[in-house]
């Protein structure tokens, strides 16, 4: 990856789009999170389609989403794009984003989640720094709440974000001491393993993974982390950074999702650090990447650089 594009921080006053690339939100929910917003001192437009009915499982057909993704890309009066939730249907898009618009006017791009396939796109395409963290939706849960604060911090503040392990996060047991310093990539697991294969393959050599997810059995957890070997991915990491794996249960029974990842990232021979209040959890911490991190296993940190300037 040549020259890293990081956009500009965001400052009161600025224009942000609120597309849905994927799945169809709760208009009452994303009003909310557009509060937070306002309240920032941000001027807020939504997306021709970004309160679409559902088109089966998403927000509006392939065409009407990728236009409004493209268009709030392309104006340059938009300094933030936004996505409104995940849910699924990101991918079916990415291979058609204005990459020439990303390189030529670089904005920040907010999401989680499914969102992570263009997390990744706009990496492989531009070398973009985006921002993992809450959706639109997710905003809703308040400016003051941790997932609120984080995302303001990390939007308009232009400085390093320092996350401590969790006890109380599902995956805090799953460590292999030791500090590694790379490029933070990664996202949602699961849409990084579909992610193999394809156009958008991101060269993670000296690089820190970080993976999160949701509602998956521990066996498909497995499943995902053993594509991504196979596939070299896993190869030459300097470390990885676990975040939340909320509700990936399977009954009762075994083994836990914290055992099944410490067993397959135990023997990757790189600091390991769990317990990261990152995904989907009842709270998230925002943090950039494609910027450069520090994971400190023994300190328990994950010191991450700014995605803005």
């Amino acid at each position: 990856m040549g020259e890293v594009l990081r956009p500009a921080r965001l400052r009161e006053g600025d224009l942000v789009e609120l597309v849905s690339p994927a799945g169809a939100a709760d208009p009452a929910v994303v009003e909310a999170g557009l509060g937070v917003l306002t309240g920032w001192g941000l001027r807020v437009r939504l997306g021709e389609h970004a309160l679409g009915r559902r088109h089966s499982y998403l927000s509006g057909t392939d065409e009407q989403r990728l236009a409004d993704l493209n268009g709030a890309l392309r104006d340059p009066r938009v300094r933030a794009v936004i996505c409104v939730r995940g849910g699924y249907g990101t991918q079916r898009l990415v291979d058609r984003v204005d990459v020439e618009a990303v390189r030529a006017d670089p904005k920040v791009v907010m999401g989680f989640s499914d969102i992570t396939a263009l997390h990744v796109a706009l990496w492989c395409g531009a070398g973009l720094a985006t921002v993992h963290g809450p959706t639109a939706g997710q905003l809703s849960r308040g400016a003051d709440s941790v997932t609120g604060g984080g995302a303001r911090h990390v939007l308009f503040s232009g400085e390093p974000v320092v996350v401590p392990a969790d006890p109380e996060v599902e995956t805090f047991g799953v460590r292999v001491p030791g500090r590694a310093e790379g490029t933070l990539l990664g996202g949602n697991l699961t849409m990084l393993a579909t992610s193999a294969g394809t156009r958008h393959q991101p060269d993670l050599g000296g690089a820190i993974l970080l993976i999160e997810d949701v509602n998956e059995a521990p066996y498909a957890i497995d499943r995902w982390l053993v594509q991504l070997k196979r596939a070299g991915w896993l190869d030459a990491i300097a470390g990885v950074a676990v975040g939340q794996f909320a509700n990936c249960a399977d009954g009762d029974s075994r083994p836990a999702v914290a055992d099944v990842l410490a067993e397959e990232l135990g023997g990757l021979g790189v600091p390991v650090l769990g317990g990261l209040p990152i995904g989907h959890g009842s709270q998230q911490v925002a943090v950039g990447l494609g910027v450069s991190a520090v994971l400190d296993a023994d300190a328990g940190t994950l010191t991450v650089e700014p995605p803005v300037t």
